[in-house]
């Protein structure tokens, strides 16, 4: 069992400056699972400069050194990834097979990508006669999400220590078990002491610390838009750079030449995976409206067909959505969906008949959703998704982009015209077709979801600095 009473900082367990305790709750019982310490600005100082310190010799390390490493952190994870699903069940509801399928196996997937990547990277070229440099920033702090709590913690790590940088951790405090497992798989793969730090608390107090404290030269931010503002706003006074990957409304158009049935059994699945909590979920299907009948008895089927259940059985397909405060949210944007006028097709208000205890949402499909509906607008972020029909595909682009946010959307239908749609969606990234993951394409946002490039290459480069010895070739 994980030991939820300290922080990894120097290379080793320490007890915080102040002791401070929360309980961690099971979503899927209410009941509590661990106490967590929470951290402060003096815990949060102990890391960075530890970080700072461990930075000169690290920062110097050779690229077949930081490969090594990598390659030893991936063979030690592989080891406890059925302790990461497991936790990730416990703490956030996850069901165990898409624990296992999707969030622990996207932490590995991620790592291998930057294995790949860094073993063909360039850190230095010759323009003309002109070197330039790919050197890392510095000390990062990395500031995590709970939706997917590893997926989101080894795309900021991993390619902050393929870069030479070091860094501080603030995992979510909803979720935090499946971090400190993770910061047990770099401590046995032998990250060195100092360059990897993690301090357990919340955003006023650890992550206000971590975007303010001048000895971290950048931060990487993922969590919501309101939020974002903030770190943004801490991080100001000392010009640090600031990646964000922050809130979507995602758009998911359906062409009129679509696989109907394929269609909508992979937009309905989506959005209900993970219980809708995820910020590239295509909550916004827009449909024909001459196919809109058609649509909504093929959503209901899917809908129906999706199993609720414990997150600890293997054919569950949807668990409940992560704390109280998430439940009661969710419920609110349900019920101003009903009061809007939107048609209830599936769902509803409260719990699911026979589940009368844990965060679990009713998978909720709206029908003859308008554009200017409050929930067409919202991030629901929950298992509810919102059937809004079109005349045109000039309608149908219009509506999409008609959103503060700019993260993700989708195009299904004939390649030639979907090729035509997505390059007009005003988005980070554009599925078409419901494409194979992609663990190397670029990852962010446009618009209010944010700045900044994850996974990958493009991940690679929110770490680096760019430096220019001009004369170099002379």
């Amino acid at each position: 069992m994980v030991d939820t009473s300290k922080f990894y900082i120097g290379g080793q367990w320490v007890l915080p400056v102040s002791p401070l305790v929360i309980d961690v709750i099971n979503p899927a019982t209410e009941e509590i699972c661990a106490t967590l310490s929470m951290g402060s600005a003096a815990d949060v100082d102990a890391a960075a400069r530890s970080a700072r310190a461990a930075f000169p010799a690290f920062s110097a390390t050779t690229k077949a050194q930081r490969i090594a490493l990598l390659q030893k952190i991936a063979d030690v994870f592989e080891r406890r990834f059925e302790d990461i699903a497991q936790a990730m069940t416990l703490e956030m509801g996850s069901p165990i097979a898409f624990s296992r399928a999707a969030q622990a196996q996207s932490g590995l997937d991620h790592i291998h990508a930057m294995l790949d990547v860094l073993k063909t990277f360039h850190f230095e070229r010759l323009q003309g006669t002109t070197l330039i440099c790919h050197e890392p920033i510095g000390v990062c702090g990395l500031i995590a999400p709970w939706n997917w709590p590893i997926n989101q913690i080894v795309c900021k790590v991993i390619p902050a220590l393929a870069a030479g940088c070091t860094m501080v951790l603030k995992p979510s405090e909803i979720a935090p078990l499946s971090a400190l497992i993770f910061a047990e798989v770099l401590h046995e793969a032998g990250v060195p002491a100092g360059v990897f730090n993690m301090v357990n608390g919340d955003g006023p107090s650890v992550g206000a610390a971590i975007a303010s404290h001048p000895l971290i030269d950048m931060v990487s931010f993922t969590g919501s838009t309101r939020a974002g503002i903030e770190v943004a706003r801490a991080a100001a006074p000392t010009v640090k750079r600031v990646a964000q990957e922050l809130g979507g409304n995602s758009p998911n158009i359906l062409l009129d030449d679509a696989d109907l049935k394929s269609a909508v059994h992979y937009s309905v699945t989506f959005c209900f995976s993970n219980s809708g909590q995820s910020c590239n979920s295509p909550q916004r299907l827009l449909v024909p409206a001459k196919l809109m009948d058609v649509v909504k008895k093929l959503a209901l089927e899917v809908g129906n067909s999706q199993k609720l259940g414990a997150p600890l059985d293997e054919t569950t397909d949807i668990g409940p959505v992560v704390s109280a405060a998430h439940f009661e949210k969710i419920q609110r944007n349900i019920k101003t969906g009903i009061e809007e006028g939107a048609e209830l097709v599936l769902g509803g208000l409260g719990r699911p008949h026979g589940f009368n205890k844990g965060y679990y949402v009713r998978p909720t499909i709206f029908a003859n959703v308008t554009p200017n509906m409050s929930i067409a607008r919202t991030e629901i972020f929950g298992p509810v998704i919102m059937l809004i029909g079109y005349e045109s595909e000039e309608e149908a682009i219009a509506i999409a982009n008609d959103t503060e946010f700019g993260l993700s959307a989708f195009v299904q239908g004939s390649l030639p015209r979907a090729r035509a749609v997505a390059a007009r969606l005003r988005a980070g990234q554009v599925e078409i077709n419901a494409p194979a993951a992609d663990y190397f394409a670029p990852f962010g946002g446009y618009k209010q979801s944010g700045n900044g490039r994850e996974y990958g290459a493009f991940g690679l480069h929110d770490y680096l600095e760019t430096k220019a010895i001009v004369g170099y070739g002379a």
